[in-house]
């Protein structure tokens, strides 16, 4: 029903990568919200005032969070579609981002109102009233919840939406409730046993654990996470293919939000070889990158010496002595600088984050390796970090 409704009401709907198309997505997704939740909340309110149930009532007013959610969905992916301006060069797609955390924090707000109502409910037990129109909405409630669930994980990885991927989880988080909700009115009829408001404590207690942890999945982009390995590798091959490019260093990916990813990349060319073609091969390689993984490339182009025998002799003694320290993962812009009384090594080291090697501690190795071979080699190196993991 949801490929269904996909193809009746989102134009273009195959097309995902288009900004345009990721908006009616979520624009349409929070359309759904809003009108399957406001039906959800007006039966279970009615019903939980007929049966004397806080539980039902509470998971009533929780679908009015959801309708609530709904709304901020698609105003968010209304915002997040705004094209770039003079204060946010880099667009607005990152608000989708806020609107995730947005509704994490309401998901946390619900659990912590409904924990209280079933402590009060413990407190002052009330008998249920049973009554089989009871069974048949709360059912009704859970399969459609179960639809809703799977219908936003399905967009949100086709649009990959970190805002739909939580209300996902809400979504799930109300079958679970609702399931509860169904069990004590189920165990009040033919037990006696009035367990409402435990079956509530348990729920809320999971639902506010659920928003902590959509918190944390929604705020690492927004504090700058690591890159997709995917992607990391995609752009990797791409450059690599390329047969004139003798290595690569420094790739650092910047997500400002859905279809706004921009990357950078050195690359090193033979300095001995044609300049023009090598920064024709780097305009190919933006255009590559640009057109196929919908990336905004820059290229910075590193000249290196291929054909100087002390060059290729220290590199590998450098090498040979980071081999076995952890955390030192690679050396770059390697070159050789003579002079009347000494000569500088001079090279670039990239460290893993986990390294607890001081850059002290690695300068006196590398440069002792250096010194092993002449006194008068003096080791120069600027440290960088290893902002992407293959």
């Amino acid at each position: 029903m949801g490929k269904l409704l996909i193809r009746l009401f989102v134009k273009d709907y195959e097309n995902t990568e288009d900004s345009k198309v990721r908006e009616r997505y979520g624009k349409f997704a929070g359309a759904v919200g809003i009108i399957s939740n406001l039906f959800l909340c007006i039966m279970k309110i009615l019903v939980g005032i007929f049966s004397r149930s806080i539980a039902i009532i509470a998971d009533g007013i929780n679908n009015l969070a959801d309708a609530s959610s709904s709304i901020i969905t698609l105003v968010g992916f209304k915002l997040a579609s705004q094209p770039e301006d003079e204060n946010h060069p880099y667009g607005h797609a990152r608000i989708e981002y806020l609107t995730g955390l947005f509704i994490s924090i309401i998901i946390i707000v619900i659990g912590l109102q409904l924990l209280r109502s079933s402590i009060d409910k413990i407190i002052h037990p009330d008998p249920l009233e049973f009554s089989y129109i009871t069974i048949i909405i709360l059912v009704a409630a859970i399969l459609i919840k179960l639809w809703q669930s799977r219908f936003y994980i399905s967009i949100g990885r086709k649009i990959k939406s970190v805002t739909l991927t939580a209300t996902a989880a809400d979504s799930r988080n109300d079958v679970i409730a609702t399931s509860a909700v169904l069990v004590s009115v189920l165990v009040a009829k033919f037990t006696g046993l009035q367990i409402d408001g435990w079956m509530g404590c348990l729920v809320a207690l999971f639902i506010i654990w659920s928003g902590i942890q959509l918190v944390r999945e929604t705020t690492s982009p927004l504090l700058g996470e690591a890159p997709d390995h995917e992607l990391v590798a995609a752009i990797t091959e791409i450059v690599e293919k390329e047969p004139d490019v003798l290595g690569i260093h420094d790739l650092m990916v910047h997500n400002y939000g859905p279809g706004k990813i921009f990357a950078s990349i050195h690359i090193e060319v033979d300095a001995d070889g044609d300049l023009m073609q090598s920064h024709d091969m780097i305009d190919n390689i933006e255009k590559k990158v640009n057109d196929e993984l919908h990336v905004e490339f820059v290229v910075h182009m590193d000249p290196v010496k291929t054909d100087d025998p002390l060059i290729t002799k220290m590199k590998k003694i450098i090498a040979d002595a980071f081999a076995p320290l952890s955390g030192v993962e690679s050396i770059h812009d390697f070159r050789i600088v003579p002079g009347p009384t000494h000569t500088n090594i001079i090279f670039d080291v990239v460290l893993a984050p986990g390294c607890k090697l001081s850059e002290k501690e690695i300068t006196a190795i590398a440069d002792s390796a250096a010194k092993a071979e002449n006194p008068a080699f003096f080791v120069v190196i600027t440290f960088d970090r290893a902002y992407t993991r293959l």
